[in-house]
C-alpha cells in the first residue's frame, strides 16, 4: 500500500474517533433530564399556589328604591301665542328675544290715536246727556211740587217723568259706549297674559298687525311638566304606588347619556285616562319647579318614577357582576381563601355603581370586585381593600424567594 493511502486512512479513523467522542461526552444523562423535569413541575405546582390579589367587598343589606324608567319630553306649563285684540300699525316692541316676562309687562303698542279719539268722543257724549238728564230731572222735581196746586196738568207730568226716564237710559247706553272704547284703546297696549320666557318675534315695529297676526309666543317654564310613556303591564304597580293621591310619587329627570341628574324634585301628577292601543303605553304627566330652568321645553330627558322602596335589599358593586354563557355571576371568595363562581339573579340598580341582588347571595359574603380576569373556579385570592395595593416585598421575604429560587437550580 502507498504512503498516500496509509495516511488518509489515518486521518479518517481520527475524525470518526473524534466525532464519536464529542456525542459522548455532551449527551445528557437520563437521570439529569428526569431531575430537571420534575423541579420544572415543582416550580409550576408552586406558582399555581401563588394567591392572586384582588379586590372583594362585603355583600352590604339597605334600603332599595325601585325605579320605572323611560324617556320624557320636557312641556311648558304653559303656552301663548300673543296676538293684538285690534287692527293698527305696531309702534314699538318692548321686550327682548330669550327675555322673561311677567303677567302684566308691555310687550308691544298700537298706534292708539284714532282709538283715544273714539274714547274721547264716548266721554264727551256721555256727559252731554248727563247734563240734558239733570235738568230733566230738576223739570221733574220742580213740576211735581207745582201740580198739586194745580198750575202744572197732569198730563205734562206724564211727559216730564217719560223724558227722564228716556235720557237715563241714553246716559246708560253712553256709560256702555265709554267702556268699550276704553276696552279699544287698552287693547292698543299689549300686554304679557303670563309669566314667561319670550320667544322670537315674528313682526316688526312698523308693520300693520291685525288680530291674526302673532306676535311672539310666550312659554312658561317655572314650574314646567315632563311627559313620558310606560308599558301598559306598569299600570297597575304605578296604580298601586299612587294609591289614590299621584302627586305622593317622587320623579327623577337626567341627561339622555344618564350620566347626570338635571332635576331630581319632580312629582307625578297626572296617570292618563286611558292606553293607547297603537303602542301599548299610556301617558304620565310630571311636574318640576325648574328653579334654575335646567329643563327647557322640547328636551328630551331620562325619567325614573319611583314605585316603591324594598328593605333590606341585598346590594354589590356592579363591577362583580360578570356575563357568562349562563347568566350573571360573581367569583365568591370563600372561608379557604379561594374564589367559586357563584350564579346571582340581578333584581334592580342601585345608583350608578351598584345593583340589587334578588337571589344567589348571602349577607357578608365576599364578592371579587376587581381581578377577575386572573381567576378562575379554586383558584386561591389574597383579598384586598378597595383602593388598597398590594404590599412591597420586605428583604427578608426577597432574601426566601433568592434561597428557595437557589435551591431549585441546584436540583437542575
Amino acid at each position: 500500500m502507498s504512503r498516500f493511502w496509509k495516511v488518509a486512512l489515518i486521518v479518517i479513523a481520527v475524525i470518526v474517533v473524534g466525532a464519536v467522542g464529542f456525542r459522548l461526552l455532551h449527551k445528557p444523562s437520563g437521570d439529569t433530564a428526569q431531575q430537571n423535569g420534575q423541579g420544572q413541575g415543582k416550580d409550576q405546582g408552586k406558582g399555581n399556589d401563588t394567591p392572586v390579589p384582588v379586590t372583594a367587598e362585603l355583600v352590604v343589606k339597605q334600603d332599595v328604591p325601585v325605579y320605572l324608567t323611560a324617556l320624557g319630553t320636557v312641556q311648558a306649563l304653559n303656552t301663548v301665542t300673543v296676538n293684538p285684540q285690534i287692527s293698527g300699525q305696531l309702534l314699538s316692541i318692548n321686550f327682548k328675544e330669550g327675555q322673561e316676562v311677567k303677567k302684566g309687562d308691555l310687550l308691544a303698542q298700537i298706534d292708539p290715536r284714532s282709538f283715544q279719539a273714539a274714547y274721547d268722543q264716548a266721554s264727551a257724549k256721555q256727559q252731554q246727556d248727563e247734563a240734558q238728564l239733570a235738568t230733566a230731572q230738576s223739570t221733574l222735581k220742580r213740576n211735581t211740587a207745582l201740580v198739586e196746586k194745580g198750575y202744572v196738568a197732569a198730563l205734562d207730568m206724564d211727559t216730564f217723568r217719560n223724558n227722564v226716564g228716556q235720557l237715563s237710559a241714553t246716559v246708560a247706553a253712553d256709560r256702555a259706549s265709554v267702556r268699550s272704547s276704553k276696552v279699544q284703546l287698552d287693547y292698543t297696549r299689549i300686554i304679557s297674559p303670563i309669566d314667561g320666557v319670550a320667544g322670537i318675534r315674528n313682526v316688526d315695529p312698523g308693520n300693520v298687525v291685525t288680530t291674526t297676526t302673532a306676535v311672539v309666543t310666550l312659554t312658561q317654564i317655572h314650574p314646567v311638566y315632563v311627559q313620558f310613556n310606560l308599558p301598559e303591564q306598569n299600570l297597575e304597580i304605578v296604580r298601586a304606588a299612587a294609591a289614590g293621591d299621584s302627586t305622593a310619587l317622587e320623579v327623577i329627570a337626567l341627561d339622555r347619556a344618564d350620566a347626570h341628574t338635571i332635576a331630581d324634585d319632580g312629582v307625578l301628577k297626572v296617570i292618563d285616562n286611558q292606553i293607547d292601543t297603537t303602542t301599548g303605553t299610556f301617558k304620565l304627566r310630571s311636574q318640576f319647579s325648574n328653579a334654575k330652568s335646567d329643563l327647557w321645553p322640547g328636551q328630551f330627558v331620562n325619567v325614573r318614577l319611583k314605585v316603591h322602596t324594598v328593605n333590606g335589599g341585598l346590594v354589590i358593586p356592579a363591577q362583580a357582576v360578570q356575563r357568562g354563557p349562563d347568566g350573571d355571576y360573581v367569583y365568591l371568595v370563600q372561608a379557604d381563601q379561594t374564589v367559586k363562581m357563584q350564579s346571582v339573579k340581578i333584581t334592580g340598580e342601585v345608583g350608578d355603581s351598584h345593583v340589587m341582588i334578588g337571589s344567589g347571595l348571602s349577607l357578608n359574603q365576599q364578592v371579587v370586585t376587581e381581578g377577575q380576569f386572573r381567576l378562575k373556579p379554586g383558584s386561591k385570592v389574597k383579598t384586598l381593600k378597595p383602593g388598597e395595593v398590594p404590599t412591597v416585598p420586605t428583604t427578608a421575604e426577597l432574601d426566601q424567594a433568592k434561597k428557595q429560587g437557589g435551591g431549585r437550580r441546584g436540583g437542575h
